[in-house]
């Protein structure tokens, strides 16, 4: 794009037509692939039968490796992603019900063994850069790649607005292919064909209306339908769906209420022991010395044990200390009086404002990695440029649980009580830190309050672990407070990015350039979790950003990776949450020098996107006309597979932001539940709103500023706005529902601030001058 308010030079050859490295690499992959004595052209393996039955309760007949039937007709079903709030215990089990036609009150959760079928396939394919309007063999063929890749990998993984999708194929066919063999079982007991018999509420029924339990089945069926596959059995279509798209109520719910639900602080084994940690203050410092004799004859202390050592690469978190007491107040006293020398390192050096400062000399001097190219880079008839920069902050999780894990090394075995995203990390890790075979590991994987991206990490249970192995064969339940957790996150990238558009005479959208940079989450995470390799493009620095819906001809987007000293991780919605901001926000400024509405300026944008046109507009028609004093701002965004539209009404209460209600239209494909579709909205504008107006952390010497919800606020009861989520219908496949709500939120806001104020605010947290 050319910097000029004249019109442009002839165009430079068309740039469709070159094959970028993103093609180059991912073509070399798949061609590499199919060389493997014909591996690439094979199907993914199955996901049905696991290589070691599943621990269902005594008396229950498997019938595949998710599904067992018990004497007394309960269904038990594997659930292999983790419940964080999100609803999985509630939306998977509904999957198999509705094929196996059990009614839902008898289905039962059964706890899911680490086995490779209960991978998440989805989350690898989702990490492949192309952009949702692109077609064709390349894409087909390396997302082929990456799901047979993922089988084989086996990463048990709850992220990436991802459980429904992964689940939505396997756990259907498994409900299927039982069903298919109760079937089987009643027919041949009655002579009948397979076709000619029906299910219903947990029955095979025949014609002439005599009926069988699966109960009754399930022993015979296990033996005859041994043969069923998921290639014999046909899934129903929508207009068969009884349970599917209802809203049911949340089966965790009760649970909550009355206190009974398990969390990962809940554990209680026989014999406990806890344990609270010192950490380095400063960022990539280590232990010098220690003291433990000063606190050795303090109340209840069992023991000190240096962690830093044990950790090796998984410390994400850092070096530290730990102190075992008899009480968890023991422990974090002992451990805040424990003398520890630290060696600060080149960390000390570290600031916001320098960081910041070295964002925006990579945006001078680098070119960056380019994630998407179309059209020309001299483009003709553009009479006008906008130009802009942006920023986003470092962010922490938040969670409401404090970070914990229990664990217990006896024996030469490991066990875990722990509230993690990824159970199989998490069995890895404590494996290499114990030094036993993975197979020696056992986990119960409790309900987690919270994860927000934070318990895809293994540090916590690395440091239990370590400790475990100085407590004598005890348990010891591992707590961070919440100042530690807050002080040693694995944080959202702070990121820095430069927008620039042209303009046609008549206002039109004719080029659109946008360059970032930041940290890349992935160069840390994969080497600190899963011992491979951090390096190359990283999808999730421009996601958000590369990837955006509307039709702009000419355009470019790049970013420039610049390795952070900062401990980076997964926060929820990840590059999304800030490119959205960038991007919505900096659009409303064009439609704005255009001289247009935002509303209208997006939908000229749109004319080759009805989906998204019909996110927008069932937002803004529900929306309707702001109060007095208050101004409505709108932002529409695609992540995960969904296309949300939020429309926030906003106004100004002495010189504060009020955001008084959130309209959230989305398209998320095929609805499982509708009731947490409108749970997870409305948590993800909360959840969004709180960074959006007071989410930011600050380092100073190396160390962070924020310990607490004093000094990082969520939003509270009383500042929350009145949420309305409009589900707009669809028919294709089911996408993200747990992060798409969030990327929306700022920019919203943003846009009513600017029509209240006349500010355009361009940084976040939004502050008012």
């Amino acid at each position: 794009m050319r910097d000029t308010n004249t019109p442009g030079a002839a165009p430079e050859p068309a740039l469709r037509a070159r094959r970028s490295r993103r093609r180059f690499l991912l073509g070399g992959l798949a061609a590499g692939g199919a060389l493997l004595v014909g591996w690439g052209t094979r199907p993914p393996r199955q996901r049905l039968h696991a290589d070691r039955p599943p621990p269902f309760a005594d008396g229950a007949v498997a019938l595949n490796g998710w599904i067992a039937i018990g004497p007394d007709g309960t269904v038990s079903v594997v659930v292999p992603r983790s419940e964080m709030g999100q609803g999985v215990h509630t939306a998977l089990p509904m999957l198999v019900a509705e094929e196996l036609d059990a009614a839902l009150h008898s289905v039962r959760i059964a706890p899911a063994p680490i086995d490779k079928i209960f991978g998440n396939l989805a989350v690898l394919r989702e990490n492949l850069p192309f952009h949702p309007d692109e077609r064709g063999n390349l894409k087909d063929g390396a997302q082929w790649m990456l799901a047979k890749v993922g089988r084989e990998l086996g990463i048990m993984f709850t992220g990436g607005s991802t459980s429904v999708k992964d689940a939505w194929q396997p756990m259907r066919e498994a409900g299927a292919v039982a069903r298919a063999m109760l079937v089987r079982a009643a027919g041949e007991g009655w002579n009948a064909r397979d076709r000619d018999l029906r299910t219903e509420d947990g029955f095979v029924i025949h014609p002439d209306g005599r009926r069988a339990s699966y109960a009754s089945l399930a022993a015979r069926a296990a033996e005859v339908g041994a043969g069923i596959d998921a290639g014999d059995v046909r899934l129903k279509a929508p207009r068969d769906y009884r349970l599917i798209g209802k809203p049911v109520p949340r089966r965790d719910t009760p649970g909550k209420v009355d206190g009974s639900a398990l969390f990962g602080i809940d554990a209680r084994p026989p014999g406990l022991l806890y344990a609270a940690v010192k950490m380095a203050p400063v960022i990539g410092a280590s232990v010098a010395s220690f003291d433990a004799h000063a606190v050795s004859a303090m109340p209840g202390v069992v023991g000190v044990a240096d962690i830093s050592a044990a950790l090796g690469p998984h410390a994400g978190a850092g070096a530290g200390m730990a102190v075992i007491a008899r009480s968890w107040w023991q422990a974090r006293t002992a451990a805040a009086a424990l003398p520890v020398r630290w060696n600060e390192g080149a960390g000390a050096g570290l600031s916001s404002e320098a960081i910041f400062a070295g964002l925006a000399g990579a945006l001078d001097n680098a070119s960056g990695f380019t994630y998407h190219e179309s059209g020309t880079r001299d483009v003709a008839g553009i009479v006008k440029t906008v130009a802009a920069e942006y920023r986003a902050p470092f962010l922490a999780h938040a969670a409401m649980e404090p970070v914990n894990c229990t664990a217990q090394v006896a024996d030469g075995k490991v066990r875990l009580w722990a509230s993690t995203q990824v159970p199989s990390i998490a069995v890895d890790v404590a494996a290499s830190v114990a030094g036993v075979a993975r197979e020696d590991v056992g986990i119960e994987v409790m309900l987690l309050g919270g994860g927000f991206g934070r318990r895809l990490e293994g540090d916590m249970v690395a440091q239990a672990v370590a400790v475990a192995l100085a407590a004598g064969g005890k348990p010891v339940q591992l707590i961070w407070t919440r100042e530690d957790d807050t002080g040693h996150d694995v944080y959202r990238p702070a990121a820095l990015a430069r927008l620039r558009a042209g303009l046609g005479a008549d206002g039109r959208l004719l080029a659109w350039d946008s360059k970032s940079a930041g940290g890349a989450i992935g160069h840390q995470y994969f080497p600190r979790n899963l011992g491979l390799p951090g390096i190359g493009p990283d999808k999730t620095t421009a996601e958000g950003a590369y990837d955006m819906q509307y039709e702009v001809a000419n355009q470019r987007i790049a970013h420039v990776i610049v390795d952070s000293a900062v401990p980076l991780g997964y926060w929820r919605s990840v590059g999304h949450s800030h490119n959205a901001f960038f991007k919505e926000a900096f659009l409303d400024e064009v439609a704005h020098a255009a001289g247009q509405d935002g509303v209208a300026y997006r939908r000229a944008l749109l004319a080759g996107h009805p989906r998204h046109l019909a996110v927008l507009d069932a937002a803004v028609a529900r929306a309707g006309v702001p109060g007095a004093g208050r101004a409505h701002g709108v932002a529409l965004h695609q992540s995960f597979g969904s296309i949300v539209a939020q429309v926030a009404e906003v106004a100004v209460e002495g010189g504060e932001i009020r955001v008084h209600r959130v309209v959230c239209a989305i398209d998320c494909g095929i609805v499982v539940n509708p009731n947490i579709v409108a749970q997870q909205m409305e948590s993800a504008v909360v959840f969004g709103l709180s960074a959006a107006l007071g989410g930011e952390i600050t380092i100073k010497e190396g160390r962070v500023q924020q310990s607490n919800f004093g000094d990082y606020p969520l939003l509270r009861f009383d500042r929350a706005p009145q949420v309305e989520t409009v589900i707009v219908p669809s028919a294709a496949p089911p996408e993200g529902v747990g992060e798409p709500g969030v990327p929306p939120v700022a920019p919203a806001v943003a846009a009513a601030l600017f029509k209240l104020t006349g500010q355009r605010l361009r940084s976040l947290p939004l502050r008012l001058a």
